[in-house]
């Protein structure tokens, strides 16, 4: 089976597990119930399809990282993004130099099919990678808002929480930006469209929210999570479709592989002799 039909397959997998999760909540059962309840309930029930699809990698043949290639998409763009902390950075800073894991959120976000379900992926991600040595030096996370007007530094880093730690690993970083003029040129080089579908009280938003009173938009987008390779160029897109954690994994350890095989042929290229400039003396007598 190629790697697209697999993750279709694990696609259909994590719908059915997914509904029938949501059949089950209000019930409170479930087997994805201890693997999931640490998470807010947006996120459980978003997880609980991701984890559902895992359970049919046993009967699907899924190709051994360093066996495909995932196409060079496109760079990622250039631009100007503040931190949690309100410090200024490049936003290169934090697409290059390791694999990056990169979605667009907001944090009033309250649909289980957007934000929550690529927090709750991401989550599920995280904790494999913790305890995977092979990446977790090598991996990044960032989640930068869409939303900077209500969504500042200090807004970042609480919804960040314990995941946006420096010593946290992998590293998760919270991003956003200075103004909507400053995010226009990000949204468009990641070719992500984001508009304002209607409006709602920040009252209302519950934790995630801006907090204070006055309206703020709810805003429309699809999902996309995006695979960024050490170079900064966007190896893979994953919408809701094919957001599995187990075939994610599989391709950040395929560009892990990737990076070895390319630093081994340059390590042979500099290690092997150089040609002589001149030919061969012939044999004498």
């Amino acid at each position: 089976m190629s790697r697209r039909g697999a993750l279709l397959a694990l696609a259909l997998a994590g719908l059915a597990g997914l509904a029938a999760c949501s059949d089950s909540s209000s019930e409170g059962e479930g087997g994805s119930a201890a693997a999931t309840g640490s998470l807010p309930p947006a996120e459980r029930t978003a997880a609980a399809g991701s984890i559902a699809a895992s359970t049919v990698l046993a009967r699907l043949d899924l190709p051994a990282p360093g066996r495909y290639t995932l196409d060079r998409i496109m760079p990622a763009p250039h631009g100007a993004v503040l931190d949690s902390d309100a410090s200024s950075h490049r936003l290169a800073e934090y697409t290059t130099g390791k694999i990056t894991l990169f979605s667009f959120v907001y944090t009033a976000c309250s649909d289980a099919g957007g934000c929550p379900l690529a927090l709750a992926t991401m989550h599920l991600l995280k904790a494999a990678i913790e305890r995977d040595t092979q990446l977790r030096e090598r991996v990044r996370f960032v989640s930068m808002s869409f939303d900077p007007a209500h969504d500042t530094p200090p807004v970042m880093h609480s919804y960040g929480g314990l995941d946006a730690l420096p010593t946290a690993r992998p590293r998760w970083y919270f991003l956003t930006t200075q103004s909507a003029r400053q995010l226009a040129p990000l949204l468009a080089g990641f070719g992500q469209d984001v508009h304002a579908a209607r409006w709602a009280q920040d009252g209302a938003q519950g934790e995630g929210g801006a907090g204070g009173a006055g309206a703020r938009p709810a805003l429309a987008h699809l999902l996309k999570i995006y695979l960024l390779d050490a170079r900064g160029e966007v190896r893979e897109i994953y919408s809701p479709a094919f957001l599995q954690p187990a075939a994610m994994l599989g391709d950040m350890r395929n560009l892990v592989a990737e990076a070895e095989g390319e630093r081994g042929k340059a390590t042979v290229a500099v290690t092997a002799p150089w040609p002589s400039p001149l030919p061969a003396r012939p044999p004498s007598g």
